[in-house]
Order: C-alpha cells, then sequence, then structure tokens
C-alpha cells in the first residue's frame, strides 16, 4: 500500500507539472527592432568557441538548477527533460551542468519551504545505515536498490553534461536521534552532530561538531558523493552565519574524496570579512539570500557585486545566484504561483549583462523545454557567453564618472580589448554621451555591441539613449 501510494505521488507530482506548464504562455510577443535583431545574432554561425577553465571552476560553472521551477520536489523525468533540453540547445555555448536542489531525499515534499518546520519536522528521511542521505525512489526511480544518484550521473555523463546535487549543512537529526554509526565505525552520529545547532527554516540536520567524528561524517558524504560521480556540490546553510569549521571540514573531505567535485556555498548574504577565508575553501559562495525575479533584488545585486570586485578569479567566484527567467515556480511555491518571469525584456538583458560581465556563476532556475526564442537568444549568444568564460578570470569593476547618469562597469579581457556595460539602474530614460578618455582610454576605439554582434562605429565617445533599467554590452579594443 505505501508502494502504492508513493507511486500515485510521483504521478501526481509529474501530472500537475504538465497541466500547469500548459496553463503558462510566453509574453514575448511584440519584440521591437533591437530584441528581435538579438534574437538573430543568436542564431548566426560563429567561430568563437566557449572555452572552460582546466581544473575546478577555473572560470565560472555554467548549468541548470531545479530549485526555481520545483523547489524541494523535482523528479527524475523533470531533471532528464531539462538536461535533453540543454543537451540539444546549449551545451554547444557551454552550458554543461545539471543540479538537483535541496531535499531530494524526502519521499513527500512541500513544494514551500515555508511548511517545512510545520509538516515534515521529524519526517523519515532515505538514507542509508550509516546515516547517509539517499534520493527518494519514489522520485528517482534509478536509485532502488540504494544505487543512489550513480545511474543518473552516469546518464547525464554519457550526455557531454556535469551533475550536481543540493546538501544541507550537518548530519541529519534522525541518524543523531537513533545514534546510527558512522562509516568506518569509530564513531557514531551522535559524537558529531550538536543538537543545539539547527537550521531555522529546514528541520532536517544537526550541524556538525568540529571534532574527529564531525570531520568523519563529512569524509563519509564525500566518498559516497564521489562513488555517484558527483561534480558539483552546493551546500546550503553555511554563509549566514558564517560557519568556518564546518567549511573547512567540507573543504577537506572533498579533498580527499577521489574525485574533483566543486564546493558552492549557499544562501547568502556571505560577509565580505571572510573573503580570504571563503576563496580559499570554496570555489563560489553566494553574494545574497534568495535572488528572486524583481527589479529591488536586481538592483540590490550591482552593489553586493561591487562589494566583492576583485575578489574572484579562477577557482574561486563571488555568485549572484541562479537566474530567474523564463518559466518558473511550477511548484517552487516561495516565489508564488507558476509564472513567466516578471523581469521586463530590458531587465533581462541587464541581469544577464552583469551576471557575465563581473563574471558569476550561471545557473538558469526555470523550466529549461519551456522556453521561447528570447529566453533561449539570452543563453545562445557565443560572444555574451564567452565574456563570462574569458579564461583571463579578471572580475569587473564599477567606474564612477562624474556626472554621469547611469553606471559603468569594466572587464580586462584575455585578448588585450576590455568589456564594457553601461547600465540605467533609474526609472528615467537617460541619454548616454561618454567620452572613452573619461574611463582611461586613448583616443578612437573600435567597439561591437555583444548582443547584437555588431561591430559600431569608430569614435571618441559612445552615444544612446538608455531606457530604464536598460544596457548595453560592449566590447573596445584600442
Amino acid at each position: 500500500m505505501i508502494m502504492k501510494l508513493q507511486i500515485g505521488l510521483a504521478a501526481l507530482v509529474v501530472s500537475a507539472t504538465l497541466c500547469s506548464g500548459a496553463e503558462i504562455s510566453s509574453p514575448n510577443t511584440n519584440l521591437d527592432e533591437r530584441e528581435t535583431q538579438i534574437i538573430a545574432a543568436s542564431k548566426e554561425g560563429s567561430p568563437v568557441k566557449i572555452v572552460h577553465g582546466v581544473g575546478l571552476a577555473q572560470t565560472p560553472p555554467m548549468g541548470w538548477n531545479s530549485y526555481d521551477s520545483f523547489g524541494d520536489s523535482v523528479t527524475e523525468d523533470e531533471t532528464l527533460a531539462n538536461a535533453s533540453w540543454m543537451q540539444a540547445h546549449l551545451l554547444p555555448f557551454g552550458w554543461d551542468t545539471i543540479v538537483i536542489d535541496f531535499r531530494w531525499y524526502d519521499p513527500h515534499p512541500t513544494g514551500d519551504d515555508r511548511l517545512l518546520n510545520s509538516t515534515r519536522t521529524g519526517a523519515a528521511l532515505t538514507a542509508d545505515e550509516f546515516g547517509r542521505l539517499l534520493p527518494a525512489p519514489d522520485r528517482f526511480p534509478s536509485a532502488t536498490n540504494r544505487l543512489g544518484f550513480k545511474p543518473l550521473a552516469d546518464q547525464l555523463h554519457s550526455m557531454g553534461l556535469k551533475f550536481g546535487i543540493h546538501v544541507m549543512r550537518g548530519i541529519p537529526r534522525q541518524a543523531v536521534l537513533a545514534n546510527t554509526k558512522i562509516l568506518g565505525d569509530k564513531f557514531s552520529a551522535a559524537d558529531a552532530g550538536d543538537p543545539n545547532d539547527k537550521c531555522l527554516w529546514c528541520p532536517d540536520m544537526f550541524g556538525v561538531r568540529d571534532n574527529a567524528a564531525g570531520q568523519a561524517w563529512y569524509d563519509s558524504c564525500a566518498k559516497l558523493w564521489a562513488a555517484w560521480g558527483v561534480d558539483y556540490i552546493k551546500v546550503d546553510d553555511l554563509s549566514a552565519p558564517y560557519h568556518a569549521a564546518e567549511i573547512e571540514m567540507i573543504h577537506r573531505a572533498l579533498a580527499k574524496a577521489g574525485r574533483p567535485i566543486v564546493f558552492s556555498t549557499s544562501p547568502g548574504a556571505t560577509s565580505t570579512s571572510h573573503a580570504g577565508h571563503i576563496a580559499s575553501h570554496a570555489n563560489l559562495w553566494r553574494i545574497s539570500g534568495d535572488f528572486w525575479d524583481r527589479w529591488p533584488k536586481l538592483y540590490e545585486q550591482f552593489d553586493l557585486l561591487a562589494q566583492w570586485q576583485g575578489a574572484g578569479g579562477p577557482g574561486h567566484w563571488p555568485d549572484a545566484d541562479m537566474i530567474p527567467l523564463g518559466h518558473l515556480a511550477i511548484r517552487s511555491k516561495i516565489d508564488g504561483n507558476p509564472h513567466w518571469t516578471h523581469f521586463t525584456r530590458d531587465e533581462q538583458l541587464t541581469l544577464i549583462s552583469l551576471w557575465t560581465l563581473t563574471p558569476s556563476p550561471l545557473m538558469l532556475g526555470m523550466n529549461l523545454p519551456d522556453n521561447d526564442d528570447w529566453t533561449t537568444a539570452l543563453f545562445t549568444n557565443p560572444e555574451v557567453c564567452a565574456l563570462d568564460q574569458d579564461v583571463l578570470g579578471k572580475t569587473a569593476r564599477r567606474i564612477f564618472v562624474p556626472g554621469f547618469p547611469a553606471e559603468i562597469w569594466m572587464r580586462e579581457l584575455s585578448d588585450g580589448s576590455h568589456a564594457v556595460g553601461i547600465f540605467n539602474r533609474t526609472d528615467q530614460p537617460v541619454k548616454i554621451k561618454l567620452a572613452w578618455n573619461d574611463i582611461g582610454f586613448r583616443g578612437t576605439l573600435q567597439v561591437r555591441d555583444l548582443w547584437l554582434r555588431k561591430d559600431l562605429d569608430k569614435r571618441k565617445n559612445f552615444v544612446t539613449e538608455l531606457s530604464p533599467h536598460s544596457c548595453v554590452l560592449l566590447r573596445v579594443t584600442e
């Protein structure tokens, strides 16, 4: 009877997805001339080749994360549908990582983070004899017989993709309360777990003590993740407050797991007072709390990224969070009912321009198979993707020009050119006249509009008009 109920739940989850997907229509009609040109430019053949750096996160990871669409309830079928779409449409442009977010071990997910403490406290979570969490087989059928995520990871790897998962900081409360043995039999979960250290919003885990048992716990988890073939691990509840000891334990565990695994900390805001520590122990760290599709959130990211300018580089990157464009909130109710992104098309261009320019990791949050031509064009412009992946790894800096009505960000690139973003953060249109010598250049410059993939006239000044919340993204060469 239990198995029938579980199968029924999985069928209901998939059915709900299909129905909600059918109800949402793309709002991206009646495009203006520039927007139409942006779509056309993304489809043009290009000699630009996206090259990821060799080694862990030598350039910012690019991929898809299940959270913005599915919350804690994504299924294996939904994961594979997004992976197939990525392989077909995005892999040639550098997008190669599929991340299953948040509570994949719960057979009965809520879909709403706000309900966890009231409905899932004390819930029986899928785990092995050593207390380590396993994917719920009613949602991930290939994980039956305790195979874990290895069959799914193998399938993704065969598609040319990488595989990532989200975990919560700590050790399962159920393992501590049952005093489960930790792999190796030297310690128990009660030796490692601290019942006085709890996440405020997720009832699954206790914090891990900074002792030999705690290290043994994280070592056992990293060994399991490596055996599954995990390439990317996102660890939640680490940054605010900042858990330095657990960050160090996870870092040590991953270093000896026997497989290269990117280590991402979440959420934020991570304090810049920890910049040196986090850059030496993790590959990615969040600069903010969860980022959603509202202009005030995007407005705030400019200033947060400015606080971290100069801190990133090959192997370690400030993370501006997932990209909430396209079809969202299918079952992730923290962002409301299913909807198309609330960002205007100008704001969408501003988001992608800022993320690629600074640069940030790029993790898409929408349900990829629902993407329309406009949304797809934002991720398949090879020159914009190449900007994020520039192998020099220099971060952008914000430049102040007295009296200038917009915001300027500039970044040095590996070929000697510079990327320049000009952003209108105001609610009014602004006329732009930028003298190149005001930001350190001399004479006339060769200017290229990256979104249009078009060379502009050589001039000493750049002149345009920016509508509210819009931008231009340029590459300039002296």
